[in-house]
Order: structure tokens, then sequence, then C-alpha cells
């Protein structure tokens, strides 16, 4: 039997080693536990930056801003749909609550990727082969899941078609005015008031 201080230091290693592994979820999810990374997010930052000129760094640090809110975002409204369709329709809610057309869309989306198996990607339920607007689609389809947290479909399709137009010009590398960033915090602050994430 080892003797109690080898198994005394080797229970503090493993207990040092799951605490660890806890905070990388923290701060994966934005919580900062332990060291403060924001020093080292911006050292990261900057590093990743340092080839470009100076002209391109600071609109590329703003961008990178507005890309995490969207991401966010989006996914967020992806989880949303899922647990209410999950929790209201039952495990087959994608095949008995998304329009034809989007699973279609999804389905051919996947396999495209699947084709593509340089670029690789994790597994991801279909809902994330979809495009952004098809979110709002997937929630009108299926509105009496949805009304008593969106006040109405024409407020939903006219959010998500503002976001979807930000969130593809984020998404191809151009940049967009001061009011455009305003506009989509605005949105998605609005969607929080009334959704909640």
């Amino acid at each position: 039997m080892p003797d109690a201080p080898a198994r005394q230091v080797r229970e503090f290693v493993f207990k040092g080693l799951l605490f660890d592994a806890e905070c990388e979820r923290f701060r994966a999810a934005g919580i900062n536990i332990g060291v403060p990374v924001e020093a080292s997010e911006h050292d990261l930052m900057r590093e990743v930056l340092a080839p470009f000129s100076i002209a391109l760094r600071g609109p590329a640090l703003r961008m990178a801003r507005l890309y995490a809110t969207l991401y966010g975002f989006e996914n967020s409204v992806r989880e949303l749909i899922i647990a209410r369709l999950l929790e209201n329709r039952g495990v087959d809610w994608w095949n008995s609550c998304v329009p034809a057309s989007v699973k279609k869309y999804a389905e051919a989306r996947k396999i495209s990727f699947e084709k593509n198996s340089w670029l690789e990607g994790a597994p991801a339920p279909l809902i994330h082969y979809v495009d952004f607007g098809h979110l709002a689609d997937i929630i009108a389809q299926n509105w009496t899941v949805f009304e008593d947290l969106v006040p109405s479909q024409h407020w939903l399709k006219q959010r998500f078609e503002e976001l979807e137009k930000a969130r593809n010009f984020v998404a191809h590398n151009r940049n967009l005015l001061d009011n455009e960033f305003e506009r989509i915090e605005m949105y998605v602050s609005d969607w929080s008031k009334q959704v909640g994430f």
C-alpha cells in the first residue's frame, strides 16, 4: 500500500488537474476564473494581427467583437429552437416541425460539407446547416410554441431580416458603419429582453 504522503500528493495533483479542467470550461464560456485572461487574449489578438497593417487591425478587432455577438445570438436561437421543439413536440421535432424546404436545404448542405472532407467541422445536428433566415422560418412554422416569447411574427421577421443582412456583411469581411453596429446591438438587446438567453 502506498505511503500516506505519496497518496496525498497524488490526490492534490489530481484535484488540481480537475480544477484546471473546470476552469477551462468556464473560461471558454467567457467567465474569468483564476488568472485573468484579458491580458493573454489581448496578447494573442495582437500576435494574430501583427502581420497586418495598422489600418487593418482596428477594423479587424471591431469586426471580431461584432462576429462574437452574432455568433452568440445565432447559436442561442438554435438552442432555443431545439429546446422548445424538443420539449413541446418530442424527439422527432426536426422531421415534424421544420418546413420541408428548410430540411431539404440543410440535408443537401450537410452532404456537401461531408464531401469536402478537407474542410473539417465538428459534427452537428441538421439545424446547424440551415441559414440564419431559416431560423425565423422554423419559429414562424411553429408559432404556438414560441408565441409566449416573441411579440409577433412581424417583429421576428423584421429583426431576422435586418440581422441576416448584417451577418452576411460580417461573414464576408465587409466593414459596417457605426449605425449598423448600433442597430445590431439594439436588435440583440431587444431579443434578450424579450426572449432571454
